[in-house]
């Protein structure tokens, strides 16, 4: 289990790239920009030409990829058919649950063990190893993995089968973006009718109304600085849509969460995409 590949070299997968490195695991590498792969072969990993060369010569292969069909397309079409029987997949992208699945299901045709992985923390916690990790898959095979999520996170949770660990990761991710939205509203009228949103974020922070996301968040909407990304508005944008997809399967009403996502719709309609989940306060009236 010392040959691990990963594929997805972003602000996630240089942080958990480089943590799997100080543990002394042989890290062979891929993304399609060639650029983001160079500091992490200066610091020791290898890359791979392609997928396939190196999917077939890894005993576990980690995903850190933006979207369900490249995740689908990369697994699928080369990863699959030449991995070795017996080897181990952990996607810790957040994917879309009856993708995760269905993928899992096909993992066992080939003779590989698929476990979501999906990650919270932020980059910030990736280059620190303090990654929160929701993991979904057989419990059975679960502590053959466990050395490795613990790597490169502090918070590993076991929570079930294939999809538990995506709907986990989704439920969070809709949250964040829910409070980041009802933040933008409360700062920006709490500042209208004469206390500073700095005040209010401060006696927040010290209150019932305390949360995690102001401490990861706060600071972007303070500042007004939409532009340094803690984590894009595409991908929140994205996981709202596979939250909204979730509960369409499950029937489930989403009379509340529909206000958020149509927030970062309207966001990204403006092309703010590229920039932080944060910037939705620039549509907050």
């Amino acid at each position: 289990m010392k040959k691990v590949g990963v594929i997805g070299c972003g602000l996630m997968g240089q942080g958990m790239i480089q943590n799997l490195l100080q543990q002394k695991y042989n890290v062979i590498i891929y993304d399609v920009n060639d650029q983001a792969t160079i500091p992490l072969v200066e610091k020791g990993a290898t890359r791979a030409k392609d997928v396939a060369t190196l999917a077939q010569d890894v005993d576990v292969l980690l995903l850190s990829l933006p979207t369900p069909k490249i995740i689908q397309d990369v697994l699928l079409k080369e990863a699959y058919p030449v991995m070795q029987h017996g080897s181990f997949v952990l996607d810790m992208s957040t994917n879309d649950v009856e993708v995760t699945r269905d993928l899992a299901k096909k993992a066992q045709e080939y003779g590989i063990a698929f476990f979501d992985c999906p990650l919270s923390g932020g980059p910030v916690g990736a280059n620190a190893g303090t990654l929160t990790i929701m993991v979904g898959g057989d419990d059975k095979a679960f502590p053959t993995i466990l050395p490795i999520l613990e790597a490169i996170g502090e918070q590993i949770e076991y929570i079930g089968k294939s999809g538990a660990g995506q709907i986990v990761k989704l439920c969070n991710n809709m949250i964040v973006g829910g409070i980041i939205s009802l933040a933008s509203e409360v700062l920006k009228a709490g500042e209208r009718v004469g206390v500073s949103k700095e005040k209010i974020t401060e006696l927040i922070q010290k209150g019932s109304a305390q949360t995690r996301v102001m401490d990861v968040f706060g600071q972007s909407l303070l500042s007004e600085d939409f532009d340094t990304v803690t984590f894009s508005l595409a991908n929140m944008m994205k996981d709202l849509q596979l939250y909204e997809n979730m509960t369409l399967d499950a029937n489930v009403s989403t009379d509340i969460s529909k206000s958020v996502k149509q927030l970062y719709q309207a966001a990204s309609d403006e092309g703010k995409g590229a920039k932080d989940a944060t910037a939705v306060y620039e549509l907050v009236k």
